[in-house]
């Protein structure tokens, strides 16, 4: 599978707050920026944290959440799908830097087409973000 990288832009409410989280935390590469806004590269995918004055220095951005496999999945949220081997190295990692997951790392769809790891997390600015890994990508990605 030939994937083409994608573009998202999201809002966050402070810039140096953003680059601690994504750049130093989550260990995202940073490319171009200016006072208001920040590329990241998030797994070959580029991701752009756009300063959004109107949130506050505390608020954060409002979500809902949708039944998963007996989970309450935050929505909006955005995230990359990864190898298996590559998600649970992700997941490892992220287990001793995120504090409060909002579903922690576990395998779904455990024995279907569709298995796969996930786990949910949110920024300091209320973007939540889930990361997946597929057993089978090909199998798995659209079914």
């Amino acid at each position: 599978m030939n994937l083409t990288p994608f573009h998202l832009a999201i809002q966050v409410r402070n810039i140096e707050e953003a680059r601690q989280f994504y750049g130093s935390k989550l260990g995202f590469g940073e490319g171009r920026s200016t006072e208001k806004w920040v590329d990241f590269d998030m797994f070959g995918h580029q991701l752009v944290v756009h300063l959004n004055e109107f949130i506050g220095s505390t608020g954060k951005i409002p979500q809902i959440t949708n039944p998963v496999d007996g989970h309450a999945v935050p929505v909006p949220h955005f995230g990359v799908v990864l190898e298996f081997e590559q998600w649970q190295e992700f997941a490892n990692k992220l287990t001793g830097l995120i504090d409060n997951f909002i579903i922690e790392p576990y395998v779904r769809f455990s024995g279907e087409e569709g298995e796969q790891g996930t786990l949910f997390f949110v920024d300091p600015s209320g973007n939540a973000l889930e990361f997946k890994g597929f057993k089978d990508i090909e199998a798995g990605l659209f079914t």
